[in-house]
């Protein structure tokens, strides 16, 4: 009985872990994409027009280019759409997404920590199952002691 039991909720806690796992994962990923707008932030607020950069054309490979307009900077706003902005609706547009992206980071806590809460109730639970089945266990071995003798 008490032994389906703690397999139950053994597999329940690996279940929660692994939760608890790929929701960590999504909070790097959010949280990169966060550290990626910080540097287009900075970019836009340090360069001119007529500023060197270096731009990333794929496989880890760039290119130097010159900037012909800051004026003219285009920013992913997700779903696959993008728009053009100057340089401080860019600046903007980014903040506001970075807002975004915080507000989903504390939403992924909460999940997490909601996940390891239920956690531990499974853990105390899965600990009284255990205390209960070696109580069972010292009774069993006192009761057939007391027929032995």
């Amino acid at each position: 009985m008490s032994q389906q039991q703690l397999q139950q909720l053994s597999q329940e806690l690996q279940e929660i872990q692994e939760q608890i796992e790929a929701l960590q994962n999504n909070v790097e990923g959010l949280q990169t994409e966060k550290s990626e707008a910080d540097e287009a932030i900075d970019a836009l607020e340090t360069l001119e027009t007529g500023s060197t950069v270096q731009v990333p054309i794929g496989g880890g490979a760039y290119l130097r280019a010159t900037v012909e307009d800051i004026d003219e900077a285009i920013v992913e706003l997700g779903a696959d759409y993008a728009a053009e902005f100057e340089q401080d609706g860019a600046v903007e547009a980014l903040e506001s997404k970075k807002e975004n992206l915080d507000g989903q980071i504390s939403e992924v806590n909460e999940q997490i920590a909601e996940l390891e809460s239920e956690s531990s109730e499974l853990e105390q639970q899965a600990q009284q199952l255990q205390q209960q089945a070696m109580q069972q266990q010292m009774q069993q071995l006192g009761q057939e002691q007391g027929l032995d003798e």
